[in-house]
């Protein structure tokens, strides 16, 4: 006879539901943890790009709760399904990365996740150690376990079919694949963003058919870019990258649009609840200042990624030069040999990807060099001195003589 979990084992499951979006169910997860079994916890994250963003950060974070209250916890690296390419979301086939591509991301990801992660308390997997031994005839057996009026059920699936938009058949296979990779790893719980609730689901069936107790399915909400509009994504151009140095994590905090301030307060910054119903209370009647609570948002951010003295120093360079328009007061140095124009040094310096790029930053008045702006695309640099090239209000090097 089941008995109903007792209030301690619904209170350790409310805090790990604390900030999800979905969880499929919460009395099966209260009722494992008053089991008192160490749960097998995964989350699964395919090397699509070279950079994890603080958007993934949310769903780490999470899974760091259960690596802090002693479970079994598996970080999966999708290499595999990455070949396949994860439909979610998409209204058009996903081009399939090279091995190459795959390979050369994968090996950024460990040490990445260890920003948010206790990687020494996890356990890494790669899902190729299953997938890229399955036979034919076993995956035969797997696809019957599903159905394609399932499949269709899927949103973005059924809108490209209603539209006479082409789905190829491996795109099916994705989350085919994603639901072995729980029985394979025989998971209690598994992890993800809220646009992989149905992959996620998927799991459920495939274990029971496998003899396994059905996963618990937990999402956590996307993080919009710092646009405020689409989920962060590096494609997008409006991510925050784990790996970007400290100024430029702070900077682009600083640009998110005021209305956003609540979901980065919570989700970015993993401020509780309670604190981000206070911030949304006190923007809504006036009393919050935009501006200073954004710093508090950016200098979190930060603080989580490059810890307390790099954010205070991140905060002091954005109000120096953005706010009051100064130089910063270090500058990285560089001497560009042979670079006569204005174009040449600052594609040199890394400023702009080509000459076109440089002329067109130069013609909009983008570009200062000692504090003056030169608006003339076919000005020569002064070779004989030095000086501090700008282009924006971020980038800045003091471009060396040739004499020194």
């Amino acid at each position: 006879m089941t008995h109903p979990p007792s209030a301690a084992a619904r209170e350790a499951a409310q805090e790990f539901a604390d900030g999800c979006d979905h969880v499929e169910t919460f009395d099966e997860l209260a009722a494992r943890i008053a089991g008192g079994k160490r749960l097998n916890v995964k989350l699964g994250l395919d090397p699509t790009s070279a950079d994890l963003h603080i958007g993934h950060a949310v769903v780490l974070r999470k899974l760091q709760q259960f690596v802090d209250a002693g479970h079994n916890v598996t970080l999966l690296i999708g290499d595999f399904t990455a070949r396949i390419g994860d439909p979610t979301g998409r209204n058009a086939m996903r081009p399939p990365l090279t091995d190459e591509a795959i390979e050369a991301n994968m090996q950024t990801y460990a040490k990445q996740a260890g920003k948010v992660l206790d990687m020494d308390r996890i356990t890494l997997r790669y899902n190729s150690e299953w997938l890229g031994t399955l036979s034919f005839a076993q995956l035969i057996k797997l696809l019957a376990q599903t159905t394609v009026a399932r499949m269709l059920d899927r949103n973005d699936f059924a809108q490209r079919y209603a539209a006479g938009t082409p789905i190829s058949m491996h795109e099916f296979l994705y989350p085919v694949a994603q639901a072995y990779d729980s029985v394979a790893l025989e998971a209690d719980v598994e992890l993800g963003g809220s646009d992989q609730l149905f992959n996620l689901l998927m799991g459920r069936p495939y274990q029971l058919h496998a003899g396994q107790p059905a996963q618990i399915c937990m999402t956590v909400p996307l993080l919009e870019g710092v646009d405020g509009k689409a989920k962060m994504s590096k494609s997008a151009g409006n991510h925050i990258a784990l790996t970007d140095a400290p100024n430029d994590q702070y900077g682009k905090v600083m640009r998110i649009p005021d209305e956003a301030l609540p979901r980065y307060s919570r989700l970015a910054a993993g401020w509780s609840q309670s604190e981000t119903d206070r911030l949304s209370a006190a923007l809504a009647a006036g009393t919050g200042n935009p501006m200073d609570e954004k710093k508090r948002i950016a200098e979190t951010v930060v603080t989580l990624y490059h810890g307390a003295d790099a954010a205070r120093a991140a905060r002091h360079h954005f109000e120096r030069t953005i706010q009051r328009g100064e130089m910063p007061a270090e500058i990285p140095e560089r001497r560009f040999e042979g670079a006569h124009t204005l174009v040449d040094v600052t594609v040199a310096a890394g400023f702009a990807e080509s000459k076109r790029a440089a002329q067109r930053l130069i013609a909009e008045g983008a570009v200062k060099i000692d504090g003056s702006v030169v608006t003339d695309p076919k000005s020569l640099w002064d070779t004989s001195h030095s000086a501090v090239l700008q282009v924006g209000s971020r980038k800045f090097v003091r471009v060396l003589s040739e004499k020194g």
